[in-house]
């Protein structure tokens, strides 16, 4: 652990020695189409993040599809293994950790939480494709020695049918992988995951709703906080585990804290303002937390001069006014 020292002479000399707990400052980086070179690294480092998200994906063609398509010449390149292992080389290279977080997408968006078979066969035919998938980037991790490793995202509904299988995949991802594993469930779900305490961190991508007003004030959004994060503490307490948001952010629109979790194009109203007070609350509510790890703010694209900026209404803080809060945030617990 990092300490920050403050030392002041007064007349004689005297150290008044503060402390700050080093947390996982991290991004969630982006798949693209090409390889990544410095200077799309340059930002992160620049924001004083220490820990990036490498996201590779499999595709499902339905929520009761049965294969994972994954790892195909017919996905953008940070989507496979190698595009995955060339950015997270890189980053590595510039001191800046790495969890490899696979995920899955469903065709034309579907909810991945309500992904569900229809019969045995099916779920045994996805639960062979899903493994293969998950052990596939669990050996990446293990060969690029990745920090951490999150054996899958938001999908309480497959975790709540069939406990044997997910108990049976942990046990073999820890075979491969010798790193701090996690998973990442969603907000209004993760008290119901039945293994924590086979993981090193409870993983909760954290667009918790916590207010209904057009342009939310920092005292209301941390007021609508307060009964989320008794939740969490007792959770963390529970399991005797830190709590990590494997994912966290807000669009720049007004009520922006009601439904966070809102990526629908329609009907929304940039306010840049509104997306900078939602993350200093974020901040002041869990930055200073020993039971709190830290988390990855979704989401933030390699092309930096072209991503985000003050027209730009969804959640990456590129180019925008809530970035120096972060970057504010991330050099005091670096």
């Amino acid at each position: 652990m990092k300490l920050r020292l403050l030392c002041i002479f007064f007349g004689f000399l005297q150290f008044s020695c503060t402390s700050q707990a080093q947390k996982i400052n991290g991004v969630s980086y982006v798949a693209a189409p090409n390889p990544i070179n410095q200077n799309h690294v340059d930002p992160v480092v620049k924001l004083h993040a220490n820990y990036a998200a490498v996201m590779p994906f499999g595709f499902l063609r339905k929520l009761n599809g049965t294969e994972v398509v994954h790892n195909t010449d017919r996905q953008w390149f940070g989507e496979t293994r190698k595009g995955a292992k060339q950015y997270a080389e890189l980053l590595q290279k510039n001191n800046i950790n790495i969890m490899v977080k696979p995920q899955i997408w469903v065709w034309n968006g579907e909810f991945t939480g309500l992904i569900s078979m229809e019969n045995e066969t099916d779920w045994k035919a996805f639960e062979a494709s899903y493994e293969s998938f998950i052990l596939e980037y669990a050996s990446l991790a293990e060969e690029i020695d990745a920090e951490m490793f999150c054996i899958g995202t938001e999908l309480h509904t497959f975790v709540a049918a069939r406990p044997e299988f997910w108990n049976a995949l942990i046990t073999k991802v820890k075979k491969i992988y010798k790193g701090k594993l996690t998973y990442a469930e969603n907000w209004d779900s993760f008290e119901k995951v039945p293994f924590w305490k086979q993981l090193d961190f409870i993983g909760i991508d954290a667009y918790f709703p916590l207010s209904e007003e057009k342009i939310p004030t920092l005292e209301s959004l941390q007021k609508g906080w307060q009964s989320h994060k008794d939740k969490i503490v007792n959770l963390s307490k529970k399991v005797d585990r830190k709590i990590l948001f494997t994912e966290y952010g807000y669009r720049s629109i007004e009520y922006t804290g009601k439904e966070p979790w809102d990526s629908n194009r329609k009907g929304k109203v940039l306010n840049l303002k509104a997306q900078e007070i939602a993350l200093q609350a974020l901040y002041n509510e869990f930055w200073k937390e020993d039971w709190f790890a830290g988390g990855f703010i979704w989401k933030w694209f390699h092309n930096y001069e072209k991503s985000g900026g003050l027209e730009d209404f969804y959640f990456t803080p590129q180019n925008k006014p809530a970035e120096k809060i972060v970057r504010e945030t991330y050099k005091l617990h670096q």
